[in-house]
Order: C-alpha cells, then structure tokens, then sequence
C-alpha cells in the first residue's frame, strides 16, 4: 500500500475522531500519532489533508451540501461524510492529484470502512462535486 493511500486512511480516522469528540484537528493528529507510526510521507500526508478538510471546513461541508439535495450532511453516517469532507478538500486544493485518483482512492476508502452503500454514494456525490468545480 502506497503513502498517499496510507496517509488518506489515517487522516479519515482522524477527521472521523474530531467529529465524535469534537477534538481540534491538532489535538486528534497528536493522539492519533500517539498509538500509530505509518511512514514519515504517509504521517505528512495525512497531517495535509485533516489540518487542510479542518481548516477549510465550513466550505468543504458547503460544497458537500449543494450537491446532496436530498442527504443533509448531519444525517449522513460519520464515515461517508468525514471521506466526503476528505476527497472534497482535495478536488478544492490539491491540483496534483488527479480527479480520477480521488474518486477512486475515495470509493476505496468507503468499500474499507463504510457501508453496503456507502461506496456508490460517495462516488455519486463526489462526480456531482468534482463536475461543479470543472475537474477534468
């Protein structure tokens, strides 16, 4: 497994702590730190995608929202909404990963750690997004 793929699941797990406790995104990479030592690139990796998804969140979840006409975001189950959030920032910010790698590092991400579902939903949602802000 690669270090972007490492780093994308420790930072879900990560993003999906700050929701449960409402840790600020400093606070849950030390903790989660704490227990779990990927690679150096997969740690830097995912310190780039929460602190990025916490910093940007009010946008991030915006974006989410316009797309979900027909899923609120606070309904959605904290796994799909904290890959959302992840796979989001990334479409917003960073220009070096290529759309097709999010969505699919994203519907990965689902098939791992969400549901029966969670993996059509994720890449239906983030198609919807990824078409929105023109991402070839």
């Amino acid at each position: 497994m690669g270090a972007r793929r490492k780093g994308r699941e420790a930072a879900l797990q990560v993003l999906y702590a700050m929701d449960t406790s409402g840790a600020g995104a400093e606070d849950a990479l030390r903790a989660f730190w704490a227990h779990l030592a990927p690679s150096p690139e997969a740690e830097e990796f995912a310190r780039v995608l929460v602190r990025g998804a916490a910093e940007h969140g009010p946008r991030i979840d915006e974006t989410i929202r316009a797309v979900s006409h027909h899923w609120r975001l606070e309904r959605m189950t904290r796994v799909d909404r904290n890959i959302l959030r992840l796979a989001t920032f990334e479409l917003l910010a960073l220009d070096d990963v290529p759309r097709r790698v999010t969505l699919n590092e994203a519907v990965e991400l689902a098939k791992r750690f969400g549901s029966e579902g969670s993996a059509g939903f994720v890449n239906g949602v983030l198609d919807r997004i990824a078409g929105d802000l023109g991402k070839a």
